[in-house]
């Protein structure tokens, strides 16, 4: 399955985009769930085209400069909704280096096994900082028919993933302590 293709669709249905505006999309609305590369967006639109499910026109900016602004079809519609529709089995568990690390982690010494594990909680607290940053925008629950209701879903989601996470990692360093203790 294309999920790229229905990721793009999505965004389309918001409303329509150059190739460039998609990419922003990916680095930051979906950015945590979801990553695609330049080199991936381009290509997909242009399957896209050639299937009916996306049109786009030519915009000048400039004197020179093009750009094609993407509109979702009717069919690309249909399409997307279909996919939307269906339920999706669990995914298997994404990799994660660290975690591959700390299950091979007996090869090391505590205090290192202690670095490792204070950095990662370190660039989680971050990026939950950041999360609760864009968390603030809503003062409310927004309307479920609405874009935002998916942006608040996923949001909450990830506010939630890295205060797991947290918890945690603050529980391996105790582990680690107790061990330096004995």
């Amino acid at each position: 399955m294309r999920s790229l293709k229905y990721a793009i669709l999505g965004l389309l249905c918001r409303h329509p985009m150059t190739g460039y505006e998609i990419a922003k999309e990916f680095n930051s609305e979906l950015a945590e769930f979801w990553y695609a590369n330049h080199s991936q967006i381009y290509p997909e639109l242009k399957k896209l085209n050639e299937e009916g499910l996306v049109n786009y026109d030519i915009e000048i900016s400039g004197e020179i400069l093009e750009a094609k602004r993407y509109t979702i079809t009717e069919e690309g519609y249909k399409d997307f909704k279909k996919w939307l529709n269906k339920d999706e089995k669990m995914q298997k568990t994404p990799k994660d280096i660290f975690r591959l690390r700390m299950y091979f982690s007996g090869n090391l010494n505590v205090e290192t096994r202690i670095r490792l594990l204070e950095s990662q909680h370190l660039q989680h607290h971050k990026r939950l900082n950041t999360l609760k940053k864009k968390y603030e925008q809503y003062s409310e629950v927004p309307p479920r028919d609405s874009d935002r209701f998916g942006d608040f879903l996923v949001l909450r989601g990830a506010i939630m993933r890295q205060e797991n996470i947290i918890a945690w990692l603050e529980e391996c360093i105790g582990y680690c302590k107790e061990d330096d203790r004995d």
